[in-house]
């Protein structure tokens, strides 16, 4: 196929918070927010500006065959310091967002890649792999000191469809790729990869890799695990090339020792995934319930059928009313169905009788929408929901300004699990918030992705901050909450990945067998030392 290129785009990401710079709550939406809020600042922070940072001149110069692939620009450099994370903002609003990486580099090829890591081990520079930038656990930023200096890979000038296999519906794609731009190569050939994270417009192909990312499927293929057919991936040891192959038992899958690396092990420039046809038919609905037991059962029956919903996202009483789903104490569950070559009403009346069964009430209008876009759906609260969804990261960044802890966190479990999970969470949560701030929070919850043995709880915390101090209470308060979950043997992250804000955690949770493996492999390929420090393994 014809290589496409990708269309830039005239709009400027914002480099302290989320997504676009005009896309953020103005001065007075931010007080309207915190006046909802006790214990919040009388006026919004003002909005950072690199210029105040004092960013010095890098501590090291590359080489004059790789100077036109780097960039010292201060602006640059300090987008790439931090992910997107509620402490990333924070420290971003009181100027101190962490060590600026001395260099950003962009390269086009493997070649540029293993030239980078090839002169950053010699030089002694840490090298941290820069997708889209969207981490929410300390995944693109360098801590410490132990490097001469820091350089941000930033794949994006990877940004292309390779080729398509229209017969094995498969694409080769590199690892930069962001994903509108993916979604809009592939569109010309009737094909999608359907992986829709909420970062999907801020969010790249090899970050999803690298991250494990979960995506538009609450059941089902659910991780962008499923896709993979092969992987390439550059490490200063050599690169290793996987073949594509449907399925294989052929030992210990390669594959698999990338996905969820983060960087410490290589970086991913392309691979390629399985694609589907795009959907045709869609049908969508929200059932209420006055009791969240009830709901949780409803859901579990749900997961356990044969149905598969694309979408099965259950919103406690509080998280409903925080996106307008429900404003009347009620649990909503958002169901969705998607297929692109048959019908699929009757797949949501089932679906909507099962929660029925469990306590459910529906009396909105739903059923088949042929032909529609994702937007289309016949139910308000659906719509109200879809809309908060997107919105809601722009919301955090609006209610920082204003000195409020606005954060979340993920985890799953078994089922058996679930019920006590939650209420420890939020019990624990909610108590340690008062505690520290002298105010009662807001811990919600709602299920984003459920399969048949469990489901991935989904916290929103909403407090009072400590004017300063922001990011050291949101630590306090996340320290409690990977307690109750380590008790309950719940996951450190079910799709936000390890990063460093989780490592803790993620060293408690796996078996030192596997770490010790874990660390031989770092050793192997990475001999320096010098690829994403201080992610997954010292």
């Amino acid at each position: 196929m014809a290589r496409t290129t990708p269309q830039p785009t005239s709009r400027t990401r914002s480099w302290w918070g989320w997504g676009w710079a005009d896309a953020h709550p103005d001065d007075a939406e931010c007080a309207a927010m915190g006046a909802l809020l006790p214990g919040t600042l009388d006026r919004p922070l003002p909005v950072p500006h690199v210029r105040d940072l004092g960013i010095g001149s890098p501590a090291v110069e590359p080489p004059r065959s790789l100077a036109h692939l780097v960039t010292a620009d201060p602006g640059d450099r300090a987008a790439h310091a931090m992910g997107k994370a509620y402490r990333d903002v924070v420290r971003a609003l009181r100027g101190r967002p962490g060590r600026i990486p001395d260099l950003v580099a962009r390269p086009t090829d493997d070649r540029g890649v293993a030239d980078l890591l090839e002169w950053a081990g010699d030089r002694q520079v840490a090298v941290v792999p820069y997708g889209g930038g969207s981490s929410v656990t300390g995944g693109v930023e360098y801590r410490g000191d132990a490097h001469r200096a820091v350089l941000s890979l930033d794949l994006t000038a990877m940004g292309r469809v390779l080729e398509v296999d229209a017969t094995g519906r498969a694409a080769r794609i590199q690892a930069g790729t962001l994903g509108p731009s993916l979604e809009d190569q592939l569109r010309p050939h009737g094909l999608t990869l359907r992986h829709f994270p909420q970062s999907f417009e801020f969010s790249t192909l090899g970050g999803w890799l690298a991250t494990r990312a979960g995506g538009h499927y609450a059941t089902g293929r659910t991780h962008i695990d499923d896709f993979v057919q092969s992987m390439r991936v550059v490490t200063p040891a050599g690169t290793s090339s996987s073949w594509r192959l449907p399925a294989s038992g052929a030992g210990p899958s390669p594959d698999r020792l990338f996905l969820g690396s983060e960087g410490a092990l290589g970086v991913i420039t392309e691979a390629w995934v399985r694609l589907q046809e795009r959907p045709r038919h869609k049908a969508s609905a929200a059932v209420a319930f006055t009791d969240f037991g009830d709901a949780l059962g409803a859901v579990r029956a749900i997961a356990q059928s044969d149905l598969s919903p694309a979408n099965c996202r259950l919103l406690d009483s509080g998280e409903a009313a925080l996106s307008g789903a429900a404003q009347d104490g009620s649990a909503v569950l958002v169901l969705g169905f998607e297929s692109a070559d048959e019908p699929v009403a009757a797949r949501l009346e089932r679906a909507v009788g099962l929660a029925r069964a469990h306590g459910g009430r529906h009396g909105g209008r739903h059923g088949d929408v042929p032909d529609a876009s994702p937007d289309s759906s016949p139910d308000a609260a659906v719509r109200a929901w879809r809309s908060a969804f997107l919105r809601m990261p722009y919301l955090r960044d609006g209610l920082a300004r204003m000195g409020a802890v606005a954060e979340t966190f993920e985890t799953a479990a078994t089922w058996d699990r679930i019920p006590g999970l939650i209420d420890a969470v939020r019990t624990e949560v909610g108590a340690a918030a008062l505690k520290a701030t002298g105010h009662p929070a807001t811990v919600n919850c709602r299920l984003t992705h459920v399969y048949p043995d469990g489901a991935a709880p989904y916290f929103t915390v909403l407090a009072a901050g400590r004017a300063g101090d922001e990011d050291a209470l949101w630590d306090d308060l996340k320290a409690v909450a990977v307690e109750v979950l380590h008790r309950h043997r719940a996951t450190v992250t079910h799709h936000h990945a390890v990063g460093r804000d989780h490592r803790a955690g993620y060293d408690r949770q796996r078996p030192e067998p596997f770490a010790l493996a874990l660390r031989a492999a770092k050793g192997a390929l990475d001999p320096h030392g010098i690829l994403n420090p201080g992610v997954l393994v010292d």
